[in-house]
């Protein structure tokens, strides 16, 4: 009993560091479902982790966006057509995700984290111009990041929105609060998308899912209002932040590699 109770508060724990890290930075927090289902949680299949983590990060997304959308954060003509073409991508990669050799893939998964932090810690500019066009174009001219962070999304069971965010303001030009808020549409479709392959396999944990998603929810609230008074001071947030994705990183490699490589 003692044991439930203890996994269950974990789960909760877990979930909320999750929620508020996306709802404080937009891409990254989600790195971290996985690693902390497993290693904090105490999830044993790599496969059920994954699963269980891309359904709580695409609720924990969805709510983030509504307090963003209530802010006015969210550009939705952008955040559609991320929505829409990444979802392809979604489910072709997990998919593939499933038919992997779990210990593998958690290897893949520790060097993609050491990706996720590089690009986290590259200094990020500042939009200078008050007024920025949102026409078709620009939308689309980021489809395609979208169909790589969706197939990268479903292949790992994560969020997408490190590659997200930064696409939308390369290539409309948006202020990064918006472009927080609007990855999240995306964010969360992906993990949907995800999320029904895998409890289509039987690979949720659905109990330790809903503790999840329940710490995620109160987490984002407080992550979501502090993102808008800090908004400043992102850059240190995110180079904060990529340290202990790096550190994680190196643990997941570690574990991962001991059950892959002969001794």
């Amino acid at each position: 009993m003692n044991d439930l109770v203890t996994q269950a508060l974990t789960a909760i724990g877990s979930g909320g560091l999750v929620g508020f890290t996306l709802g404080l930075i937009g891409g990254g927090g989600s790195i971290l479902a996985t690693p902390l289902l497993l290693y904090a949680v105490g999830i044993s299949q790599p496969h059920i982790a994954i699963g269980t983590g891309a359904l709580a990060v695409s609720v924990n997304a969805y709510v983030n966006l509504i307090g963003h959308a209530r802010k006015g954060h969210v550009w939705w003509r952008c955040a559609f057509v991320f929505a829409a073409t990444g979802t392809v991508g979604a489910l072709a990669g997990s998919t593939l995700g499933k038919a992997f050799d779990g210990q593998k893939l958690l290897f893949l998964f520790g060097l993609l984290m050491l990706v996720v932090a590089a690009l986290m810690l590259r200094p990020r500019r500042t939009i200078a111009s008050d007024v920025v066009k949102t026409d078709g174009l620009t939308c689309w001219k980021t489809a395609a990041v979208a169909i790589a962070a969706g197939a990268a999304s479903g292949f790992f069971g994560i969020g997408g929105g490190f590659l997200i965010v930064p696409g939308l303001m390369l290539a409309t030009g948006m202020p990064m609060i918006n472009a927080v808020g609007s990855s999240l549409l995306a964010v969360g479709t992906f993990g949907l998308a995800t999320a029904i392959n895998y409890a289509a396999s039987g690979l949720i944990d659905w109990a330790i899912a809903a503790e999840f998603i329940g710490g995620g929810v109160i987490g984002g609230v407080g992550g979501m209002l502090l993102a808008t008074r800090l908004s400043t001071k992102r850059n240190l947030l995110n180079r904060i932040f990529a340290v202990l994705i790096i550190v994680v990183a190196f643990y997941v490699l570690y574990k991962s590699s001991a059950a892959i490589l002969p001794l």
